[in-house]
C-alpha cells in the first residue's frame, strides 16, 4: 500500500468521503482554454447513474442514468449547443454513451466513436459494493483503495494504471486532432477524466486523486496547439 504522511492522508480521507457525501459535487469550476486559431477538446464525465446515487463502486459494471443524470446531461447539452465538434469519443458503457448522445443532441451531423481506454477504472472485487459500507468497516483501507495512487483493489486498477492507458488516448488524441484540425467531445468517467486532467493540466498526483470532477453539467474545454 502506498504511503503518505499524515497531511496527504488527512487530504485524501477527506475528498473521499466528500465524493460519499456528495458524489460528482466540484468545488472549483472546470478549465475552459481559448484560442480563436486551435482546435478545442470538450472532456466532460457521464451523468449521475443509479450506482452513483446509490454509492456504489460501479467500475465496468454497467449501471445506467438517473432520470438526475440525463438533467444533467440536458444541462450540458445547452452549454455545448453552439460549440462546433465533430467526433465525440466514449466508453462501451451506456452511462457514457448515453450521456453524450443527450448532450450533443443540437449536433445532427457529429460522428460517435468508441475507446475503452477511457473507460471507469476497474475496481475489481469491489464492483458492485457499498462505499459506505466498506469506509465503515475499512476506515483507512477502503480510502486508500478508492484514492490511493498506486493501490489497487484485489483484481482491480490503480489510479496509475488508469494514467498509463488514458496517457497514450491523450497522445494520439492530440496528433488526430492537430492533423484533421477537429474539435472533439469525449465522455468519460470519474476517473478518466481525472487522468485526463493531469495530462493536459499538468496536475500534481495529490491534485489528481482529491479532485471531484462533476456528473454531467459541465466540461472541460482545451486548446489543442
Amino acid at each position: 500500500m502506498k504511503k503518505f504522511d499524515g497531511s496527504h492522508f488527512k487530504q485524501i480521507n477527506e475528498a473521499a468521503r466528500e465524493s460519499i457525501a456528495r458524489p460528482g459535487k466540484s468545488l472549483r469550476a472546470l478549465p475552459k482554454e481559448h484560442s480563436d486559431n486551435c482546435p478545442k477538446l470538450y472532456v466532460f464525465r457521464h451523468g449521475e447513474t443509479f450506482d452513483n446515487k446509490n454509492r456504489i463502486h460501479s467500475g465496468h459494471r454497467d449501471s445506467k442514468l438517473t432520470e438526475k443524470g440525463i438533467k444533467q446531461a440536458e444541462i450540458l447539452a445547452d452549454k455545448l449547443k453552439n460549440k462546433d465538434i465533430g467526433i465525440c469519443i466514449t466508453s462501451h458503457l451506456s452511462r457514457s454513451i448515453d450521456t453524450a448522445k443527450y448532450a450533443l443532441k443540437y449536433h445532427k451531423n457529429i460522428k460517435y466513436e468508441v475507446d475503452d481506454r477511457i473507460i471507469e477504472r476497474d475496481y475489481g472485487d469491489l464492483t458492485g459494493k457499498s462505499k459506505t459500507k466498506l469506509v465503515e468497516l475499512y476506515p483507512v483501507k477502503a480510502v486508500f483503495y478508492r484514492r490511493g495512487y498506486d493501490t489497487r483493489p484485489p483484481r482491480g486498477e490503480s489510479l496509475r494504471d488508469v494514467n498509463e492507458r488514458v496517457f497514450p488516448f491523450c497522445e494520439e488524441l492530440k496528433r488526430r486532432v492537430r492533423r484533421d484540425n477537429v474539435n472533439v467531445a469525449v465522455s468519460c468517467h470519474g476517473n478518466s477524466m481525472r487522468a485526463i486532467r493531469k495530462y493536459f493540466e499538468k496536475l500534481s498526483i495529490l491534485k489528481e486523486i482529491t479532485l471531484e470532477n462533476p456528473l454531467g453539467q459541465d466540461y472541460a474545454q482545451y486548446a489543442v496547439k
